[in-house]
């Protein structure tokens, strides 16, 4: 599909306060945040860290629930034999709602969705039982964060006002992992979560909004053009093409331009590195790439396949559904608006030596699939990354899903499965180190191991001799304390911000230790000795029970 000439493309179109809005002249690289404040005058929302860290600036994108594909009635090709995974994000009426942070999306992002912020849920003579709920609870301080909460808060509450339910006070502090406060505290924040659902309800009225999302399906592709002054005044364009077809085309015609899915990361080349993107493909808009699904691979096995535009937050659910020893290092994945905007291949694509998913990845033996054209090609996740930001994509290709392997192991095996990370900061935070670790007993000896670690090296990798060490060892404290030999001799960490060389090599080591320590045969330490949150479960079931 060859690129439109820049008389036949068109604006960007969403739904903002209750109209269509319509902008023609924006750059593609201007962020929804300064829109809203500078040019749409709604100063609700705030800026803090300009980086998606804070979440001050979140806002709420909306779009229609049946336009999801994981719940469409037209599967792809590749998932038509096995079930989809499930969509996540809040529901109300007809639309998916995902909290985000406006501070690092780009405005053409927004086309042919509906964008809330706080002015669309209450003032001072009408709040909102999530603002009066932070008013009554004294829940702000400053209030330079408040906004950014309450609209967490707003999806949290249309998510669980659907459902008829009530989240627990952990539920909330997970959801709100993506905001912080650096005055009030959050035990006032978690009371208001609790307390909005005492008051008198008030539901978002969706239908308009689902009417003029509707009517904005007819729309064609976008394809977008402006000035971008920050480069001279040059013609940028923005393509959010509908398929996997179409991107392919335009991703070999111009192999120049800067692929975009969640811009998690690549925004904040735009607002802290001020780089220049020039031409911008969007993959957000491929519904075929949004498609997340379990297929039958006629061996009696299946694979879980997630697309590259599947937002994060679908895609961890859906590997933590099948592998819940996964869920807590899901958690630690960032924030909710990071989770809910960038995407799992986006970040595996993206190749940081400190990304989050690729160890878990690499222990799950993770393949992905690449494609130049209508050329498919599938690579090992482990042979992907080549150096330091190095892979092996081909001019004119790029990274259309991963695929995850379910492969039992033999009948009279157990596999485990670890990810450990390890951070300042428990949510929302940065790794000094993450590891995905894959062992497979048979009684007491190791059949089959998978050690993947990132913070360790230029790049993840994995632990190729400690691997080495314990496959067709027995499973004991001499094999271990050889596994941790080997480990000092399969990396050669740095000293950073983050953490030191030798720290990091101590902290490998311990989590090796961890994993004898959780998986020994005969003496495996409980869920109780090992996780707060198992130990705190415990506790409460042992106080219900002598009440």
């Amino acid at each position: 599909m060859p690129y439109l000439p820049i008389m036949q493309t068109r604006p960007i179109r969403f739904v903002h306060r209750g109209q269509v809005r319509e902008v023609r002249d924006a750059a593609p690289t201007r962020t929804v945040l300064d829109w809203l404040r500078e040019d749409a005058r709604c100063t609700g929302t705030k800026e803090g860290c300009g980086e998606g860290d804070c979440g001050a600036c979140t806002v709420i994108v909306a779009e229609l629930v049946d336009a999801a594909p994981a719940e469409s009635q037209s599967a792809t090709a590749h998932a038509a034999s096995a079930p989809t995974c499930p969509a996540s994000g809040a529901r109300a009426g007809g639309l998916r709602l995902r909290p985000v942070n406006s501070c690092i999306r780009f405005l053409p992002t927004l086309d042919g969705k509906a964008l809330l912020t706080v002015e669309d849920l209450g003032g001072p003579d009408a709040p909102h039982p999530v603002q009066q709920a932070m008013i009554e609870c004294h829940g702000s301080q400053c209030g330079f964060c408040t906004p950014g909460f309450v609209m967490t808060l707003a999806a949290t509450y249309e998510s669980h006002q659907q459902a008829a339910s009530r989240p627990t006070r952990q539920q909330l502090a997970d959801d709100l992992a993506g905001n912080l406060c650096r005055c009030t505290g959050y035990r006032p924040i978690l009371a208001a979560g609790q307390r909005m659902f005492e008051l008198p309800p008030r539901r978002l009225d969706t239908a308009p909004i689902e009417a003029q999302l509707r009517a904005l399906q007819a729309d064609p592709p976008l394809h977008y053009a402006a000035p971008n002054p920050g480069f001279g005044g040059r013609v940028d364009r923005f393509d959010a093409p509908r398929d996997a077809a179409a991107l392919a085309s335009m991703r070999l015609e111009r192999p120049q331009a800067r692929l975009l899915a969640g811009s998690t990361d690549v925004g904040l080349w735009v607002t802290k590195q001020f780089r220049d993107l020039g031409d911008i493909l969007y993959l957000g808009e491929a519904q075929d790439l949004r498609h997340c699904a379990w297929v039958d691979t006629g061996d009696g096995s299946r694979t879980l396949r997630i697309g590259a535009a599947v937002p994060l937050e679908d895609a961890w659910s859906s590997i933590a559904t099948r592998w819940p020893d996964l869920r807590e290092v899901g958690l630690r994945f960032a924030g909710p608006p990071v989770r809910h905007a960038g995407t799992l291949v986006g970040n595996l694509a993206n190749g940081s030596p400190i990304g989050d998913s690729a160890p878990v990845l690499m222990a799950l033996d993770a393949r992905l699939v690449l494609r130049r054209g209508p050329a498919q090609r599938t690579v090992a996740l482990d042979e992907f990354y080549l150096d330091y930001m190095r892979n092996r994509l081909e001019p004119g290709e790029f990274v259309e899903a991963v695929e995850l392997p379910d492969t039992p192991p033999p009948a009279d095996a157990v596999r485990h499965l670890r990810a450990f990370k390890i951070s300042k900061r428990f949510d929302c935070d940065i790794s000094a180190l993450c590891g995905g670790f894959a062992l497979t007993l048979n009684g007491s000896r190791i059949t089959d191991v998978r050690l993947a670690l990132g913070g360790m090296a230029a790049v993840v990798r994995r632990a190729v001799g400690a691997e080495a060490a314990l496959r067709g060892a027995e499973w004991n404290e001499t094999t271990l304390q050889r596994a941790q030999q080997a480990l000092d001799a399969d990396f050669t960490p740095l000293t950073d911000l983050r953490a030191s060389a030798d720290y990091r090599r101590q902290v490998a080591r311990s989590l090796l230790r961890r994993l004898w320590l959780e998986t020994r045969p005969g003496d495996a330490l409980p869920a109780s000795a090992t996780s707060v949150w198992a130990r705190d479960a415990a506790e409460t079931g042992r106080k219900e029970a002598l009440r």
